[in-house]
């Protein structure tokens, strides 16, 4: 037990990791700034397909690292990091990072980092996006949609949250823990590949 204890403490490769992470999606994010305003006037919010693209820094990190603090850190540097490579939304950014974060993380809390499962990495990508809408609620024009077109939109938020940040970040690190490339991060068991099956 004490030494699952000392294995979820963050040490200093951790951190290195997750910031790398953190501005290689910041990166990713500030990129698909103009795909996702390129897809925006074809209506029917397809845009809101490619929003869960935002969310896949948190859950990428924590099935990754597999420590308590990565996933909150890993979406807040992101967005820092969309932020210090001139992306659209500036300062706001942050604030849905550190939201984004906060609830991502907190689905891996409530599994006492245990569980990297699909079913935990799509939660916490529908969490982020929960974050997301809440902010969204308050600064764009969410309120003023008229009830179907609200309903669309966030009927494809989720698919685009849980296909992007859920689904995708799972298969990149199964794919990444089969080459075995992980093993100086994050020695693999025989029960860490299990979770992932």
């Amino acid at each position: 037990m004490n030494e699952r204890k000392k294995s979820l403490k963050l040490n200093l490769t951790d951190i290195l990791v997750t910031i790398v992470i953190a501005l290689v999606f910041g990166l990713v994010f500030r990129l698909m700034g103009p795909v996702y305003d390129l897809v925006q006037p074809l209506g029917l919010h397809l845009d809101a397909l490619l929003y869960g693209i935002w969310f896949i820094a948190a859950p990428f990190a924590a099935l990754l690292i597999q420590k308590p603090g990565v996933a909150f850190l890993a979406e807040t540097a992101a967005a820092l990091a969309e932020m210090l490579f001139a992306g659209s939304g500036g300062v706001i950014n942050l604030y849905y990072g550190v939201a984004q974060g906060l609830l991502s993380e907190g689905i891996f809390a409530a599994w006492r980092y245990k569980r990297f499962s699909l079913g935990v990495a799509s939660l916490s990508a529908f969490a982020a996006m929960v974050a997301s809408i809440a902010i969204d609620a308050v600064y764009s024009y969410l309120p003023l949609l008229a009830g179907w077109n609200l309903t669309l939109y966030l009927v494809f938020r989720v698919l685009g949250a849980i296909l992007l940040s859920g689904l995708l970040p799972f298969v990149l690190v199964k794919s990444l823990e089969k080459t075995g490339v992980t093993q100086s991060l994050r020695p693999v068991t025989k029960e860490d590949y299990d979770v992932l099956k």
